[in-house]
């Protein structure tokens, strides 16, 4: 005999929420609206904001996440795992969610310990494989998962691996509607002497309301009096990226089909109550989308309960809920077959009446009362299977990292680019830009972007890009720009030319989705690259080995570039193998900026496949490492002298600079080999910014969000310049980016 629960089960939903327009908060709003007459306890709510704003939500949200702070995951899940909640019920669809895929949820997910029901509204036959290894990840860790369609059931197995026996089928919530005839609300819409086909939801181009539209030229010859009715505003994402573009698009074909007098456009987000009014008055409902991966459409649930004659593309919940003559499903993209269907409905109401009935009949089982006994069933299953794993789970420990701040930069960048220097925290304009600096807030702004997705990121951008594109000159890349746009040199230099190459690189192989960024990336990477095999500087060689591996994850055939980083890396190779011994080392001196020769050694050697190579990047890192550590900490080769070989090393000043260097070689390291000691050293190396250093003083400024110019003996240079910050950027956002996959 199983357990019971005895007491009502106080559960905690993690979704967007209304008054965010969107249509998984509002499935959210009307399941806890529902659940609350069923369960009589509290139901708590953790919403997820968009970028754009903060919404005045109603009182049972307790808790709200930012979407792309992947720290406010973390927070949440420490926050439910103090209260009383019994159960999580977690809306899941890709696009919501924080970091590449929805990603961050991860981080909530594997922190919690209290059991989880997942509801999928979103489930890919043929994901990528990140999207993939997300929603495995997400079905491993919840108790049960929800889907809203049988034929789910089949993709989770055979797909995301998961056991049957975890998954049940709840179908979507529905009003309790009675059977009405379209006539009870035409004349509130002044459509009584037409017959109304309607289609609703959030507009985007996956609707396919351009193929219904084309289709309308030959409904109306045969029925004169066909009204279509387009209800629903353009989805805010869409919105947000694009604007109206789609919108006026179908605007157009309308005019151009000269169907003004039969297409109605109700741009606007509607309350339920108002979308049933419409629902009722419709003649007909078609949903014409164009992605058969669908597995959930609250608009066709609404639309059965509803008892309403439906016409449809096959996507997969349309054709599990249509079955059995519930409603008609035309091929996907196809005018021609929606027309022939319409024609057919609107003259034959004998049979559209017959498919009418069938639709309510089957529709009554979604009532959210059905729904509602459900999801509480499935919570009760929840709360008596969880317990915890015999071997506890893996789990990352949440770095203590400080939050990115990106006020500083703002304030240290003009609408020429970045400044070079500060006196204390006051931009000091008598020095001008620099490339070098330009070129690295330009790689932490791409950076950024990848993360967050943050859209006002773009303006710095573009604006780095910008000065990028200025400084190149026939293939040369000047460095150093006074506060009068004037360029201080005639010809470039290779070590700015160097990496130019790598933060353009850096863009084509992560390319962001910003129109223009990429292309213009790709551009400056071929005109300043032939310089390259004239460069004697193993700096400048590692910076554009960098580049141009980046270059060739996204161009792999392009056998110019193949041949330069083939010249290159066996050039740096060569240089460092000379006495790899006593000084494995490519030249006689160790200055700034190091990490970057064994990172570009390690990165060539794996892409060419010269194993050699990488075990000679992996030497140079570890007598790096070495040479730089004293005690538990970094003590970095300082820029008074530097470190000369037979000579003592340099301990003061030491830069910022060396830092994101450093860390990306052990990056590349732990890429190579697996091994945690590089991730150890990581640690050891960012630490070093925040007082884990000789004279235990903290570079990074929590309070303007820049950092300090350099480490003396005395204390630190009280400037903030633009390196120090880029470096201190570049760095926090690594290990950003590696927390992240380490949620994966």
């Amino acid at each position: 005999m199983k357990d019971v629960i005895l007491k009502p089960l106080h559960i905690a939903f993690i979704s967007t929420y209304p008054p965010r327009r969107c249509g998984i908060g509002i499935f959210t709003h009307d399941l806890v609206t529902h659940l609350s007459e069923v369960n009589r306890e509290a139901t708590d709510v953790v919403a997820i904001d968009d970028s754009l704003q903060s919404y005045p939500y109603s009182s049972e949200v307790r808790f709200v996440i930012r979407e792309q702070r992947m720290e406010d995951y973390l927070e949440v899940a420490n926050f439910l795992n103090l209260s009383l909640i019994d159960v999580i019920s977690l809306q899941h669809e890709f696009g919501i969610f924080g970091g590449d895929e929805g990603e961050y949820i991860l981080n909530l997910l594997k922190n919690l310990k209290k059991p989880v029901v997942t509801t999928l509204h979103t489930i890919l036959w043929d994901p990528s494989e990140k999207q993939r290894e997300i929603l495995k990840a997400i079905g491993d860790i919840s108790t049960v998962v929800v889907v809203m369609a049988q034929s789910a059931v089949g993709i989770l197995k055979e797909v995301y691996d998961l056991p049957e026996e975890k998954i049940v089928v709840i179908p979507h919530g529905t009003p309790d509607i009675p059977f009405l005839d379209s006539s009870y609300y035409k004349d509130q819409f002044k459509t009584e002497d037409r017959q109304v086909i309607l289609s609703c939801g959030l507009l985007s181009p996956n609707k396919g309301i351009e193929h219904m539209i084309n289709a309308l030229p030959a409904v109306t010859r045969e029925f004169s009096n066909t009204l279509y009715i387009i209800l629903g505003a353009t989805h805010p994402e869409v919105k947000r990226r694009y604007g109206e573009e789609y919108h006026i698009s179908l605007e157009r074909l309308v005019k151009e089909k000269k169907l003004e007098e039969h297409v109605i456009f109700h741009n606007q987000f509607v309350t339920q109550e108002q979308l049933l009014q419409f629902l009722i008055a419709a003649d007909i409902f078609v949903t014409p989308y164009l992605s058969k991966d669908q597995i959930s459409s609250g608009t066709l649930s609404y639309a059965l309960a509803c008892g309403k004659a439906v016409i449809s593309t096959p996507y997969k919940y349309a054709e599990e809920l249509l079955a059995k003559d519930r409603g008609m499903l035309v091929p996907f993209a196809d005018s021609e077959a929606l027309s022939k269907a319409l024609i057919k409905l609107l003259g034959d109401p004998i049979t559209r009446d017959r498919m009418r009935k069938r639709a309510y009949q089957f529709g009554r089982q979604m009532t959210w009362q059905e729904v509602s006994n459900r999801y509480i069933e499935t919570f009760e299953r929840a709360l008596r299977e969880f317990s915890k794993p015999s071997k506890e789970m893996k789990r990352i420990e949440s770095l203590a990292i400080p939050e990115i701040n990106l006020e500083y930069l703002k304030l240290m960048t003009d609408d020429v680019g970045l400044l070079q220097h500060s006196t204390f925290t006051i931009p000091d304009r008598r020095y001008g830009y620099c490339t070098d600096d330009n070129t690295r807030a330009l790689v932490a702004m791409v950076m950024n972007y990848h993360l967050f997705h943050d859209d006002t990121v773009i303006p710095l951008l573009k604006t780095y890009l910008s000065f990028v594109r200025h400084a190149v000159d026939n293939g040369k890349v000047r460095n150093f720009m006074d506060y009068s746009r004037a360029f201080l040199e005639a010809k470039g230099s290779e070590d700015c030319s160097s990496r130019t190459i790598w933060a353009v690189g850096w863009i084509i192989g992560y390319p962001p989705s910003i129109p223009g960024v990429m292309e213009l990336a790709v551009r400056l990477f071929r005109e300043v690259l032939p310089e390259a095999p004239s460069f004697t500087s193993p700096r400048a060689w590692a910076y554009t080995i960098l580049g141009c591996i980046y270059y060739l994850q996204r161009f792999s055939g392009d056998r110019g570039v193949k041949t330069i980083l083939d010249q290159l890396s066996l050039r740096l190779f060569n240089s460092s193998e000379k006495d790899k011994d006593k000084w494995p080392w490519c030249e006689d001196i160790l200055a700034y900026d190091n990490g970057r020769v064994p990172q570009a050694l390690i990165a060539a050697g794996e892409w060419m496949g010269n194993k050699a190579m990488t075990q000679q990047g992996l030497r140079s890192l570890s007598w790096l490492l070495s040479l730089q550590t004293e005690e538990n900490h970094l003590s970095l080769i300082g820029n008074q002298g530097w470190f000369k070989r037979g000579e003592t090393k340099a301990q003061f000043d030491q830069q910022p600079l060396e830092i994101p260097a450093l860390l990306g070689a052990c990056n590349e390291a732990f890429r190579a080999t697996g091994d945690d000691k590089w991730r150890k050293a990581m640690d050891l190396c960012f630490s070093w910014y925040l007082g884990n250093n000789d004279i235990h003083r903290a570079l990074y400024d929590f309070t303007t969000g820049g950092c300090y110019d350099g480490l003396r003996a005395d204390g630190v240079n009280d400037n903030q310049g633009g390196e120090a910050l880029v470096s201190w950027l570049l760095s926090l956002q690594l290990i950003y980016q590696i927390a992240h996959e380490a949620h994966i």
